[in-house]
């Protein structure tokens, strides 16, 4: 192949145009380790294939039911780029499609993700994937596989992109979905993390308003360490106390806060009363709420302000399903009740 003056002209490469198949390839190799510890016995192969194959448990169930979720971790993720801190985020990744699918009643059962960028940083993507691997331990479920998309052009430098797709298992009359929920039904709060993976855009307008960077404290402690503490996954908790006793309802407390997320499991003719006072909130709520001058109805419509989980019980059981949450390592709290009225939240005290 010559130029147009006749001198000999190397081929362009893919590499030429931005990809890097090599290093795609040494990413696969760098994360099979992390990948090893989430396996679980119904996983067939290993990576590398086309398609993930995964049995379905029929030892265990009798009329089996799958649960899909798929989530990313919306705007976070431009805080974790920035900051550099790339080891925790896919525990979020995780945390946000495993928590909508245990909340149904469902064991996770295979975490797949997706990480596309412009150029492929393998020791970021690494931690980023070893983080997504702790999630799935967390979780219990195997991370099967996923696709890692090198696409120049697309991302500025540095930058990357994550989705989340997972896939659990409930037995058909174990499904939770509310709809035995009463009046008189208790409300009990499992305590966050901090604001898990939900209002990041404001928090990030926020973050600029206030010139607040990596030397901010939010009482003692750092508030960029408030802020990308990953979400908690509740799944094993979950799980066990399903185990133990009926439970009406689970609630989710993700993007919409407590005030729409609630409902979601309420049925009609209910409503559900929650008194502020019950729980603790923790001071990084305190310090978005000064910082933006915001009221209570948009501070719980947009944060889940110290509560990443509800948990819907007959008031017989509400005693027992606080203990047995709190032996499993939660921080409970009775925070309201159902009881009739025309649908959604209302905020006491």
């Amino acid at each position: 192949m010559q130029d147009s003056a006749g001198a000999p002209r190397r081929p362009v490469t893919y590499r030429d145009a931005g990809v890097d198949i090599d290093a795609g390839d040494a990413l696969v190799e760098r994360i099979k380790p992390h990948v090893a510890r989430t396996m679980r016995r119904e996983v067939l192969g290993g990576l590398g294939g086309f398609g993930a194959l995964v049995r379905v448990p029929l030892d265990r169930y009798r009329r089996p039911v799958l649960v899909s979720g798929t989530d990313g971790v919306g705007t976070k993720l431009r805080l974790a780029i920035d900051t550099g801190r790339h080891d925790t985020i896919g525990i979020d990744l995780v945390a946000m499609c495993v928590n909508d699918v245990v909340v149904q009643g469902a064991e996770p059962l295979f975490f797949l993700d997706y990480y596309a960028t412009g150029k492929l940083e393998v020791p970021v993507a690494e931690r980023v994937v070893a983080g997504i691997a702790a999630g799935c331990e967390q979780a219990g479920c195997a991370l099967v596989g996923g696709e890692t998309a090198e696409m120049p052009g697309m991302y500025h430098a540095g930058d990357y992109d994550l989705a989340g797709f997972c896939v659990g298992i409930v037995e058909e009359d174990r499904i939770v979905d509310g709809r035995a929920t009463r009046a008189g039904d208790v409300v009990l709060g499992l305590a966050s993390s901090g604001p898990h993976s939900n209002g990041y855009s404001l928090i990030r307008k926020l973050l600029a308003l206030q010139g607040a960077g990596e030397s901010t404290q939010v009482d003692g402690r750092p508030l960029y360490d408030w802020l990308l503490a990953p979400t908690r996954i509740y799944v094993k908790p979950l799980l066990a106390l399903l185990a133990d006793l009926p439970v009406r309802g689970f609630a989710h407390i993700t993007g919409g806060g407590l005030l729409d997320n609630i409902p979601r499991v309420i049925p009609d003719g209910l409503e559900v009363r929650l008194d502020r006072r019950s729980w603790r909130r923790p001071a990084v709520f305190d310090w978005l709420r000064d910082a933006g001058s915001l009221d209570e109805t948009e501070m719980h419509r947009t944060f889940n302000c110290g509560i990443g989980m509800t948990v819907i019980v007959a008031p017989e059981h509400a005693d027992r399903a606080a203990a047995r949450l709190r032996e499993l390592g939660e921080t409970v709290s009775v925070i309201g009740e159902v009881r009739t009225g025309g649908g959604g939240v209302v905020l006491e005290g």
